[in-house]
């Protein structure tokens, strides 16, 4: 059993874990990057022998690890799991925190071998949701038998709301990072297509075309070979 720790030193770092957490939502690191320090500050702040991160992904309806400070390569490399199916799909389908003393003696827990090999005692599986919605869990495994306090659900469960935030506020970012380059691109291969046609008299499938095949034959983007065409003719021009 871990020495028990001072209650006011206690909720001081979990008030730090939460603080660094939220401070993640302006970071420009890598979502990866974030997902990694989310897990190794809770890890920390629980006590935990492992924490990980699971996300559904939306195309299969599954939870998939993202993230954990564990160096486990069994634990690592668990199975995905169904939302509805063992602990973490049960929280995932019921967007409720569950606590489990005993993972040996829990007939709902799938990975039982994992944990004996591992030495896993006890898990608190809360969801991590953003307006009502779930998108993933975050777990705290303990490697001696512990009941969760009602003070260490309602830690992770703010800790997850805020890492609920931090992605998606990190897909938003992403997706219109992606809609801008894609606008971008269009505006640069309309551009060259538009000084194709007038310098060489191509019609305007035939210009499209060029730019593909020289993007396909140098194994470059449309965008580069296109704003390639625009640099020349600005640079013919002065």
């Amino acid at each position: 059993m871990p020495v028990k720790k001072n209650k006011n030193a206690s909720y001081a770092r979990q008030l730090e874990a939460i603080s660094k957490v939220s401070s993640t939502i302006t970071s420009d690191l890598y979502l990866n990057d974030i997902l990694k320090l989310i897990v190794t500050v809770t890890a920390e702040v629980m006590d935990s022998k492992i924490c990980s991160l699971m996300l559904i992904n939306d195309k299969t309806g599954e939870l998939v690890l993202k993230a954990t400070q564990s160096m486990s390569e069994a634990y690592n490399k668990k199975p995905n799991l169904r939302v509805g199916e063992g602990i973490a799909g049960k929280v995932a389908q019921v967007n409720k925190p569950i606590a489990i003393y005993s993972l040996g003696e829990e007939p709902e827990y799938r990975s039982k071998n994992i944990a004996e090999k591992e030495g896993l005692k006890s898990l608190l599986s809360v969801p991590l949701s953003f307006k009502g919605k779930v998108i993933g869990v975050l777990n705290s495994y303990t490697s001696y038998p512990h009941k969760f306090s009602r003070e260490e659900t309602s830690v992770l469960t703010a800790v997850a709301n805020q890492a609920a935030i931090v992605i998606e506020n990190g897909a938003l970012m992403l997706k219109t990072k992606n809609i801008t380059e894609e606008l971008e691109t269009r505006k640069a291969v309309e551009r060259a297509k538009g000084i194709l046609m007038r310098e060489q008299g191509m019609p305007e499938e035939e210009a499209f075309k060029r730019i593909q095949k020289q993007s396909m034959n140098l194994r470059k983007s449309m965008r580069e070979i296109a704003e390639a065409i625009i640099l020349m003719e600005s640079m013919r021009n002065k």
